[in-house]
């Protein structure tokens, strides 16, 4: 810390010592005139940066009766560093010149001394242009700093756009084949299933045909709403004009009729959130979870039973982040507890091959953690699996 505070004060003490060193080195230690105005001259330093103009006036009368330099060239040099001006430096510049070559008192001049008159006059001119000329040169390689730090800055918002637009175009370019690829397979499934519905003769054939004929028909529909969102500039702007599907609680007992699993729902006392901001974005997150539960029970656990509940609940808020601290500040809100929990497989049952990334449960954790909640997923003792969620309100 001393040395901060030491290194913060030498840039302004530093040039007062020298000046104070310079006036009594000319004019000793007895105090009198000369030696009054040079210690004066060297005390205005002190605001040199404040006042450089003030200053390096200031200075004239040590430099003009005690002789001193230092003083009044770094005032002088201070002030072409901050005030630069070509008429205030070039009288500035005079006004130096001028104390510097004509002695004190006047009366000691004489004017037919040329060759010592020209060699003091060169002298003068000298001590005069040197500390405006470093002046300006450190201001501007100050501008030039300046500069440079805002062509950076440029260049990098620069930088951050063409990544924006790299990934618009490969945003568009995923829509394209996810929209060549799946939606024509999706077609087909749709089709077929809309030839067995009519030709067979077998009610429960015809009952199931007509449910996957319904399930490829809303996959279709999320489908170009999803690529919609690709190709929109961003996916949470995309969401709020209304081309991403909104699916919200009310669909769950759908969700569950038609996932063709043996699964108890436990809900509907979630009602009555809908004038609370965000409610929208947390029912589909809570519809999200399910759904993506259901299809890992399908995949890993065939014939289970499962069963799923959904509660209002406080929810502490940044759980996913810093929990603890969120907890001890009392920061909770009104929110959703999600929970979908399955037994053990069924041995008898067959398990469908169905593909799987393993990045299913990574997206519920960080959608939740994006709304501020948490995320649980883990087995059960009696060899089941539980997924449980919770989303505070106001979050979206």
């Amino acid at each position: 810390m001393w040395g901060r505070r030491l290194r913060k004060a030498a840039p302004l003490a530093v040039p007062v010592l020298l000046a104070v060193a310079d006036a009594m080195l000319v004019n000793g230690v007895q105090f009198g005139l000369e030696l009054g105005v040079s210690m004066l001259a060297a005390a205005a330093l002190l605001i040199r940066r404040r006042f450089p103009l003030m200053v390096f006036l200031f200075t004239l009368p040590g430099l003009y009766i005690g002789y001193i330099w230092f003083a009044p060239m770094i005032a002088l040099y201070t002030l072409a560093a901050r005030r630069p001006g070509r008429v205030r430096l070039g009288i500035c510049a005079l006004l130096l010149i001028a104390a510097h070559f004509f002695p004190y008192p006047i009366s000691d001049f004489e004017l037919t001394a040329y060759r010592e008159n020209t060699l003091v006059l060169i002298d003068a001119t000298v001590t005069s242009a040197a500390p405006i000329a470093l002046g300006l040169l450190v201001r501007t390689r100050r501008e030039l700093a300046s500069r440079v730090e805002d062509l950076t800055r440029s260049l990098r918002r620069e930088d951050r756009l063409l990544a924006d637009r790299v990934k618009t175009t490969e945003r568009a370019r995923l829509a394209r084949e996810m929209h060549d690829v799946v939606a024509h397979q999706v077609s087909l499934i749709s089709l077929q299933a809309g030839a067995v519905q009519v030709s067979t003769e077998d009610a429960e054939a015809r009952a199931g045909a007509r449910t996957i004929r319904e399930l490829s028909v809303r996959t279709l529909e999320e489908l170009r709403h999803m690529v919609g969102v690709l190709r929109a500039d961003g996916g949470e702007v995309a969401e709020a004009r209304g081309l991403a599907p909104q699916p919200d609680l009310e669909e769950l007992p759908r969700l569950i009729e038609m996932s063709a699993l043996d699964v108890t729902y436990e809900g509907g006392v979630v009602a009555g959130a809908g004038g609370v901001r965000g409610a929208k974005t947390v029912e589909r997150a809570a519809f999200r979870t399910v759904q993506e539960a259901l299809t890992n029970v399908r995949k890993h656990a065939p014939g289970a039973r499962v069963r799923v509940r959904v509660d209002p609940v406080d929810v502490v808020r940044g759980a996913g982040a810093d929990g603890a601290e969120a907890a001890e500040e009392g920061r909770t809100a009104h929110g959703l507890r999600v929970e979908i929990r399955n037994g053990p497989p069924d041995a008898t049952a067959t398990a469908p091959a169905l593909p799987g990334g393993g990045h299913g449960l990574v997206g519920l954790r960080e959608r939740a953690q994006s709304l501020g909640g948490t995320l649980e997923a883990r087995r059960t003792s009696e060899g089941g699996f539980v997924v449980r969620a919770e989303f505070p309100y106001g979050a979206g």
